[in-house]
């Protein structure tokens, strides 16, 4: 038991590490391979970069799915949006209360509202068909569409656009960025399936359905790239794409983690994953725009809000933990 324990703790932590580094390099690669091909900055930052902080999450919740185990898949995939607005903006807040313009607040939050709705209509009958993933994938085909049709027509006037311009990698040869890109390919599907096992193997140890897992480990874990993205963004005083980022990482993991992972396999949800975490994604959600709106004037994650946010990711945690392992 305490080997096997190990082993599995063992293999989450490589496939955390060697998932997050692989993401990393395979967005710096594509990047660099695109906009030395020609691909304006601007498409890159909002495709090849807006996706890079998702591709853990993709990458894990599809294997997960391909093998089987879909709570673990759509665990990950709520878990990390409800980790991104609790934890992630709840601690970067803390350090650096974030203002965010009002474009952001009228466009970015009514999109996610209605990409949620989406989700939870889908979800609704506890199953996730391969043609409930068909109709996810087109939906982050049309967003990823409209956000660079948008970000061509708005340019440098557009914040959130700007800055993820600024993310794309300038200085890398084409040879280096096919290298990278390469390796990326070849190592996040290895190294999801490490974290995978892993996962599956502490859930059966500890006696907590994968799900759990998904929604508390596997979510933290993968989500480490919009954590280290948005202190980034914060220490540089670039507020607008710290809560971008996390605004659209939630986005492409309801749209593209579940969409994907579904066309892969089809997968039956438990009703208490809908119940439960999709509410309390919903809640978290809603409580961050509440907290951002001002009347007139940029809106503004104060410290007072990013506390509570932060301790509402808290309490479901050690609720989730503990009714799991009383079980």
């Amino acid at each position: 038991m305490t080997s096997t324990l190990a082993i599995a703790l063992l293999e989450l932590a490589a496939g955390f590490t060697l998932l997050i580094w692989a993401a990393d390099r395979l967005v710096t690669g594509a990047s660099a391979l695109a906009r030395n091909l020609g691909v304006s900055p601007l498409v890159v930052g909002l495709t090849i970069v807006g996706f890079g902080t998702s591709a853990p999450e993709m990458l894990v919740s599809a294997m997960a799915s391909m093998r089987g185990n879909p709570s673990l898949a759509i665990g990950n995939a709520i878990g990390s949006n409800i980790a991104n607005v609790g934890l992630i903006l709840g601690l970067t807040a803390m350090i650096y209360p974030l203002k965010v313009e009002r474009i952001t607040m009228k466009r970015e939050f009514p999109v996610l509202g209605l990409i949620m709705l989406l989700t939870l209509g889908l979800m609704w009958n506890l199953n996730l068909s391969r043609v409930d993933g068909l109709v996810l994938a087109a939906a982050l085909l049309l967003l990823v569409g409209g956000m660079v049709a948008l970000g061509l027509t708005r340019g440098e006037s557009d914040p959130l656009a700007a800055s993820l311009t600024e993310e794309v990698p300038d200085g890398i040869s084409t040879c280096s960025a096919i290298g990278w890109t390469l390796l990326g390919l070849v190592l996040l599907p290895l190294s999801a399936h490490i974290l995978v096992n892993g996962a599956v193997t502490l859930a059966l140890i500890v006696g907590v359905s994968e799900a759990v897992v998904g929604l508390t480990i596997v979510a933290l874990g993968t989500s480490l790239p919009e954590l280290a993205a948005a202190a980034s963004s914060a220490l540089k005083k670039e507020d607008d794409l710290a809560i971008g980022n996390i605004l659209g990482s939630n986005m492409f993991n309801l749209l593209g983690v579940l969409g994907i992972a579904a066309l892969l396999h089809p997968m039956q949800i438990d009703a208490i994953l809908l119940h439960r975490d999709v509410t309390v994604m919903f809640v978290l959600t809603l409580l961050l725009f509440i907290l951002l709106w001002r009347r007139k004037g940029p809106g503004l994650i104060s410290r007072p809000a990013a506390m509570l946010l932060f301790t509402g990711f808290i309490v479901y945690q050690a609720t989730l933990i503990h009714f799991s392992l009383a079980a």
